[in-house]
């Protein structure tokens, strides 16, 4: 039987990564009251190898059909820069 670890939010907040990371469900509290919870999934790495190389060929041929060079295209997501439309 899996265990349920019980957190604070400003503590699940702070510590994220750890959880996030880890095999521990846990259920968030916020002033004594659960408001949400993490389950993590088992993740298959072979899965996730499969999914990036995919991603990679629709990124290349997505350049490819754009006409815009690697950096072009990759400015498209950069999100600390403002946009003008």
């Amino acid at each position: 039987m899996t265990m349920v670890k019980n957190v604070g939010v400003r503590d699940f907040r702070d510590h994220a990564t750890h959880y996030l990371s880890g095999t521990t469900p846990v259920a968030v509290s916020k002033h004594g009251r659960v408001i949400g919870f993490y389950l993590p999934l088992q993740r298959d790495e072979s899965e996730v190898t499969r999914a990036l190389a995919q991603l990679g060929e629709v990124v290349k041929q997505a350049i490819e059909n754009s006409g815009l060079s690697e950096n072009e295209f990759a400015a498209l997501f950069d999100l600390r820069r403002e946009r003008t439309q």
